[in-house]
């Protein structure tokens, strides 16, 4: 069975898109081959490296793309996690289909260190749960 490629969409690729492109990679590599693109270049946020480490998944080589990286490739599916994405990306050429499932920001999260992980550790749960129970299915 062919893989289907897959595209998260973010603002800035630094957290969401990262997380779920990373969560997709190691858990269901056998089905799909995941990606993710900003709709502006930042960096991958700490955090979200962390978490991800804390279940074994290293997303530490990642790096922010900008979504025009992936203009001319064909996508089975194109996902925005974001408002802001989705109102600046509202299609995606090369996309078979897109979808939009909005996660919150975890990287608006302030205070202490801990107080940050635990956003981020919510938000990425919150993906995994979607996909495992939604993505995976389509």
């Amino acid at each position: 069975m062919k893989k289907k490629n897959l595209l998260f969409i973010c603002t800035h690729n630094s957290a969401r898109s990262q997380m779920a492109e990373g969560l997709i990679n190691y858990l269901f590599s056998d089905k799909f081959e995941a990606y993710s693109a900003g709709t502006e270049i930042s960096i991958v946020k700490p955090e979200a490296i962390a978490v991800m480490q804390e279940i074994g998944i290293d997303i530490s080589n990642h790096r922010s793309k900008h979504l025009r990286e992936y203009y001319g490739i064909q996508f089975d599916l194109v996902i925005t996690v974001c408002d802001i994405a989705k109102k600046v990306c509202p299609v995606f050429p090369g996309a078979k289909k897109m979808i939009h499932k909005s996660f919150r920001d975890p990287s608006t999260a302030v205070g202490r260190e801990d107080e940050k992980l635990k956003i981020f550790r919510e938000v990425r749960d919150e993906i995994l749960k979607w996909i495992k129970t939604d993505l995976v299915k389509t």
